[in-house]
């Protein structure tokens, strides 16, 4: 099973953005994370009328993405990544690397692995539930590219 969970957009300005996709478009915020150590920002929304489903975890989010430092995003940096959660992220990502998909990121915590589409789209697997306990090959296997 596969679960579409959210779709992650840089952006540069966070108040400009909100005042775009809650005031404007009509977006909700659904929770906020403040990372003083990785000094960013999350705010996820849910378009109205997925408020209380996305609350419950059961609806699709977009995630805002403030970096405190400036940087400017170009070769669609900015856009960010598609999420899924699966049932097994360790037969996931082998099932790609049989069908010839280069693992980017590989699940070396059990829980978060990330891939890329033909057209560098970057697409995070994340482990439904708690994470899986380190294994091999997956545990000692190095990044390959970015993401």
């Amino acid at each position: 099973m596969m679960e579409y969970l959210h779709t992650m957009v840089r952006v540069t300005d966070l108040d400009a953005s909100l005042d775009f996709y809650c005031k404007k478009f009509g977006m909700i915020e659904i929770r906020r994370v403040d990372n003083e150590k990785g000094r960013f920002t999350l705010v996820f929304l849910a378009a109205p009328g997925d408020e209380a489903r996305a609350r419950e975890n059961k609806a699709p989010l977009v995630e805002l993405t403030y970096n405190w430092d400036p940087e400017i995003y170009t070769g669609g940096r900015n856009f960010g990544h598609l999420a899924y959660r699966v049932d097994n992220i360790y037969e996931t990502c082998q099932r790609l690397i049989d069908a010839g998909v280069t693992i980017n990121r590989p699940p070396r915590d059990g829980y978060m692995a990330f891939i890329r589409s033909p057209d560098n789209i970057s697409i995070e697997l994340l482990q439904r539930g708690e994470p899986l306990a380190p294994a091999e090959p997956w545990a000692s296997m190095a990044n390959t590219g970015v993401w």
